[in-house]
């Protein structure tokens, strides 16, 4: 991702209804809601750099940790707030690093907001009862972009009980 689209993906991030993406409680994880339809390439998933395979691992290890505290009953304010700042840490490192071809760039924009609208619930600023609903929508966005994005040997993530 080129320096010039950080402006383009906090203005999409901050546009995008959070209900939308966090319809579902930490504890129903129905089916994704989609709020930007992304597209394969050409029939096929879209090339990946090293840039962006290091941050959609460390995003999704977060996730799987968070998530983790969060069935188990053990969630605390702090691995919220912890989980908030892996996420907006990675992205920015996406941002910095990542040089895709612009069609697959466009196609990430939308992950990428949805991934920081979920971490920021998952800080908080949503309110309380909407933590665990920002990580769920985290690991939504991660499961399509496995969906979309040739990473050789990425795992969804299970959203079951």
């Amino acid at each position: 991702m080129q320096r010039r689209t950080l402006p383009l993906i906090l203005a999409f991030a901050l546009a995008t209804p959070l209900a939308a993406l966090a319809a579902d409680n930490a504890h129903n994880h129905g089916a994704a809601s989609e709020t930007h339809t992304i597209q394969l390439n050409n029939g096929k998933k879209w090339a990946i750099d090293a840039p962006l395979r290091k941050g959609m691992e460390s995003i999704q290890a977060s996730t799987n940790k968070t998530l983790h505290r969060i069935h188990a009953g053990k969630a605390t304010a702090a691995d919220y707030t912890a989980f908030n700042k892996q996420v907006n840490d990675d992205v920015a490192y996406i941002v910095k690093n990542c040089k895709l071809d612009p069609k697959a760039d466009a196609e990430l924009h939308g992950l990428i907001g949805q991934m920081m609208n979920g971490a920021e619930a998952a800080q908080g600023k949503q309110g309380d009862a909407k933590r665990a609903d920002g990580v769920v929508a985290v690991a939504k966005a991660l499961n399509t972009y496995g969906d979309y994005f040739d990473h050789k040997g990425w795992k969804k993530i299970d959203l079951g009980h």
